[in-house]
């Protein structure tokens, strides 16, 4: 079965074809519905991002995009599901900070690899990490934080979403380069520890900004600093960490899109370009502005797998430094 003309158009309008493959023409790939598969719960971050981008490919593809639920260990279920599936493009993957960088940083036992075992696509967005305090704290900004900590070296704790997440290596990583002397409570998940944060049992957390903004604007948190390469439009009062003088936290956090490994290459440069396209487009640019997300640079399949690569090699080395293996 060969595309019609309309879905050879929509996917033209879309940028996806620079042009159309032989081989996928011939296949009349995508011919059935695609799963895609979000390794977390409903609901959060990840998950946001899936289903926003599941949406538009389903548009622009002419096939149903179905989005499938597989929480557990920290993504590790879900991401090893995937992995496992037929490389015939009907199966992908949302990849994050935790199932594509921290899970291998920390936990020597996942049940793949998340660069052998995986054909990345590209990034669907970039997060801004925040360094968020509780609202009865009495600082505002962070030069007040390092004052507070020193002169009450025993009163700050941080919420963590568990040992070895994204939160508690950039916090510990905040701790040895900004002098920040503060205890670590580990949740199981972020959901649980923004709840103790809000509530005034922990101090300080460290998570994505598009997770956290009706509780910034609202009042209850106040972010003292943002983790993105310039400020954001949302919170530009608020400095960047690169402005603070700690550029190793400057990391952004992100979403993308992965198959499984040994995908043909045809599929994987379609659904790059059917991406991009999508994020090309002003209505995708003002719903991820609007959502605290960032419309990632156009960041190539190859790209994508170097900067997986390089993170856990960053994020390894926070891990071995501070003795940190997941549980």
């Amino acid at each position: 079965m060969q595309l019609n003309r309309r879905q050879v158009m929509g996917l033209a309008a879309a940028g996806a074809l620079t042009p159309l493959h032989p081989a996928l023409a011939q296949a009349g790939y995508p011919s059935k519905p695609i799963t895609l598969v979000v390794p977390f719960a409903p609901g959060g971050a990840v998950d946001n991002s899936g289903r926003l981008m599941a949406e538009r490919l389903s548009r622009v593809l002419k096939v149903p995009v179905i989005v499938d639920n597989k929480a557990g260990a920290g993504g590790a279920i879900g991401s090893s599901f995937a992995a496992k599936a037929a490389p015939d493009g009907y199966t992908l993957v949302v990849t994050s900070q935790s199932t594509h960088v921290v899970n291998p940083a920390v936990n020597p036992k996942l049940p793949y690899d998340a660069l052998k075992d995986f054909a990345p696509i590209t990034l669907i967005d970039r997060l801004a990490n925040v360094l968020l305090v509780n609202k009865d704290l009495p600082v505002k900004t962070f030069a007040d934080l390092l004052k507070y900590a020193q002169a009450n070296p025993d009163k700050l704790s941080y919420a963590s979403a568990g040992i070895g997440s994204v939160s508690h290596l950039s916090m510990e990583l905040m701790k040895v380069q900004a002098k920040l002397p503060m205890a670590h409570i580990a949740y199981r998940g972020a959901g649980p520890a923004l709840v103790d944060l809000l509530s005034g049992q922990v101090q300080l957390t460290w998570n994505n900004l598009s997770s956290n903004m009706s509780n910034i604007r609202n009042g209850n948190l106040r972010a003292l600093a943002v983790a993105a390469p310039q400020r954001v439009p949302q919170l530009p009062d608020v400095p960047t960490f690169g402005e603070l003088k700690l550029p190793d936290l400057n990391l952004t956090s992100w979403t993308g899109l992965a198959a499984p490994a040994n995908t043909p290459e045809p599929i994987v440069q379609l659904l790059y370009r059917t991406v991009r396209g999508i994020l090309n487009e002003p209505a995708t640019q003002s719903v991820w502005t609007d959502k605290g997300m960032m419309v990632p640079e156009d960041i190539s399949p190859a790209a994508y797998r170097t900067e997986i690569g390089d993170r856990i090699q960053f994020y390894q080395r926070i891990a071995k430094a501070n003795n940190i293996v997941a549980e």
